[in-house]
C-alpha cells in the first residue's frame, strides 16, 4: 500500500514527481472478482504509465510487491529507467522459504495462500492481526506506525474482500519460480539497481545480484530498522533513493 510510504513520498516529492500506487486489491483500489496475480499488476502498472504518459520512471517496490514490479521491468523496459527494491525477495530466488514454517518461516503467508482461510481468520480481526502483530512484529523502531497509520490500514483491509490483493499476490509467490526465473533470463533487467535491506539483514542485495546479474547492482544497508524502512527510516532511505536516482539520471544525460 502507498500508505506504507507517507512519510517519504514528501521528502522525495521535493526533486521528484512521485506516483505512489496501491496495486489492485490494496489500498482503496478495485477488489471485485478478478486476477490478482503479480502478471496481472505489472500490466496494470505499465497501463497505468501508460495512460499519465510518464514513463519511463525510477521504480520502486517492497515486499510481496517484488514480483510485480520485477516483471513491469523485464516485460516492458521501455517504461523503467531504474529499479529500487526495498526489502524484497524475488520467487525463483529463494523468497519462498518465508513460508517454510519449519526453517522460521512466517505462518501467516499460509494463511493468506490457502484458499477461503484468509476471510475465515482475518475478516473482523484486521486491528489485531494488524496492529497488534504484524507491525509490532517487524519493526526495530517504537511508534514507527502511529494509531493513525493503523487505523488507515485496518480501514482498507476491513473492506469487503479488503484481503483480496495480498491473497492474490502470495498465492502467485508460491507458484510464479520458474517464471521470475526465466524472466530474470531473457529478456533479463538490463537497467541500474539498487538494493535496500534493512536491520542488517543481505538478502535483498543477495537476491538481486542473482535476479539482475546483466545489470549494476548497488546496495544499502539501514542498520537498526525493521522491514517498513520507509516509516521508521524515511530521511535515511530517502536519501539512498535520490543519490541513485541522481546519479542514473545523470549518466542519462551523457
Amino acid at each position: 500500500m502507498g500508505l506504507a510510504f507517507h512519510k517519504l513520498i514528501p521528502l522525495l516529492a521535493e526533486r521528484h514527481r512521485v506516483f505512489a500506487v496501491d496495486l489492485r486489491g490494496f489500498g482503496d483500489s478495485g477488489n471485485g472478482p478478478g486476477e490478482y496475480d503479480s502478471a496481472t499488476s505489472a500490466e496494470d502498472l505499465h497501463l497505468l504509465i501508460e495512460q499519465l504518459d510518464v514513463g519511463p520512471v525510477h521504480l520502486t517496490g517492497q515486499d510481496i510487491s517484488g514480483a510485480t514490479v520485477f516483471r513491469l521491468a523485464t516485460t516492458h523496459p521501455q517504461d523503467v529507467l531504474s529499479f529500487i527494491a526495498i526489502e524484497t525477495g524475488l520467487p525463483g530466488f529463494g523468497v519462498e522459504a518465508l513460508a517454510d514454517i519449519t526453517h522460521g518461516g512466517a505462518w501467516y503467508i499460509g494463511v493468506l495462500a490457502a484458499p477461503g482461510i484468509p476471510e475465515m481468520l482475518l475478516a473482523g480481526r484486521e486491528r489485531e492481526f494488524l496492529g497488534q502483530f504484524a507491525f509490532s512484529a517487524t519493526s526495530a523502531t517504537p511508534d514507527a506506525s502511529t494509531d493513525a497509520d493503523i487505523d488507515e490500514f485496518v480501514r482498507s483491509y476491513a473492506r469487503p474482500d479488503g484481503w483480496r490483493g495480498a491473497i492474490g499476490l502470495y498465492r502467485s509467490m508460491l507458484r510464479e519460480g520458474s517464471e521470475i526465473k526465466a524472466l530474470a533470463d531473457a529478456p533479463g533487467l538490463t537497467v541500474p539497481v539498487l538494493a535496500v535491506g534493512a536491520g542488517g539483514r543481505s538478502f535483498t542485495a543477495a537476491t538481486m545480484t542473482q535476479a539482475a546479474a546483466a545489470t549494476e547492482v548497488s546496495s544499502v544497508s539501514l542498520d537498526g530498522v525493521g522491514h517498513y524502512a520507509a516509516m521508521e527510516a524515511p530521511d535515511e532511505l530517502a536519501k539512498a533513493i535520490l543519490e541513485f536516482v541522481g546519479n542514473v539520471d545523470a549518466a542519462q544525460r551523457f
